[in-house]
């Protein structure tokens, strides 16, 4: 299968999480506009009272996902005041997975490919009772470089920009790493890392998420570290299926213009030829590792350092 026919309508739930950016979320909306999906639940957050003219832009895009003008059970919550990216977030997939067992989720800048939509919905199907999978992503972040002769393999990874899971998955959510001290304690963190400096990476981060000592305010490490301690892979295609179009400098965490995860290539990942074991594939996660999140945040530490010290020579000169 792995793609939906134009002529029909897409049978999973999606749920499409909303902010202020009219622009990226009516080219998103298209392709869900294009799915026809028979249930839609939209998740906005509220302005921000020290943003001028933020309302305006709120309410417009409101505007625009809620034109729906196809067959379909339409759902909303709108927040009245802004939340913050990781109360909205979490708070609305607890509403979406009360109210059905699985679900395609999107936010607002990540734009599918059309058949990311029948990838997610065959794979939730066939995965739904297997507890070694916890969530299925449309991200392939392996710079043209096949994993597996399949149309998909298995990570410890969970990528959140376009993804969709199950009710059994959130029901071990732990938003806050209550569990974190004894799993860190008990060395859980060694089991999945592939090296001492994944592990220290991880650890060190999940300490700053427990502590709350963190610049990065996020419901995606919760998700994935919940994910860890129910030992739950994720699946990944071998083609990229979403393309983030967010990286304009306005959002919450992709704000590099220049990021090289901005923008990327889609692919149509045709009928899905289906691996025949659950396995992890060490060395996707091992190249996610250095590439994605190790050298990224070695990246951010430089900018922040030269942000600092350009910021003071200013302040000096002055």
């Amino acid at each position: 299968m792995g793609r939906i026919d134009s002529r029909s309508s897409l049978k999973t739930p999606v749920a499409m999480f909303i902010f202020n950016r009219p622009d990226v979320t009516a080219r998103v909306f298209a392709e869900v506009r294009r799915a026809k999906p028979k249930q839609l639940f939209l998740i906005s957050d509220g302005a921000r009272d020290e943003r001028a003219g933020e309302n305006h832009d709120v309410l417009l895009t409101r505007e625009i996902v809620t034109n729906v003008d196809w067959e379909c059970e339409v759902n909303t919550l709108f927040a009245d005041q802004n939340m913050g990216c990781k109360s909205r977030v979490s708070s609305g997939l607890a509403w979406v997975f009360q109210q059905v067992e699985d679900a395609i989720i999107l936010e607002d800048d990540c734009l599918p490919h059309p058949s990311f939509f029948g990838y997610c919905q065959e794979l939730l199907d066939r995965y739904r009772n297997d507890e070694r999978v916890g969530a299925i992503s449309g991200n392939n972040f392996q710079e043209g470089i096949s994993r597996t002769p399949h149309s998909y393999y298995f990570s410890k990874y969970f990528h959140c920009w376009g993804w969709a899971s199950w009710r059994r998955t959130w029901e071990n959510f732990d938003l806050n790493f209550e569990t974190w001290p004894n799993f860190r304690d008990q060395g859980g963190i060694a089991t999945f890392a592939d090296s001492p400096t994944e592990t220290w990476y991880w650890t060190r981060l999940f300490d700053e998420q427990y502590s709350g000592n963190t610049t990065v305010s996020s419901w995606a490490y919760p998700w994935l570290y919940s994910a860890w301690t129910q030992n739950a892979l994720t699946i990944l295609p071998n083609a990229n299926l979403i393309s983030n179009i967010g990286f304009l400098g306005g959002g919450t965490h992709c704000k590099d213009r220049d990021s090289e995860f901005a923008n990327m290539d889609v692919h149509d990942i045709g009928i899905l030829d289906h691996p025949e074991t659950v396995f992890r594939c060490v060395e996707a996660d091992k190249f996610s590792f250095g590439r994605k999140y190790y050298r990224d945040s070695i990246s951010r530490r430089v900018r922040r350092l030269c942000q600092k010290v350009f910021t003071g020579a200013g302040k000096s000169a002055a």
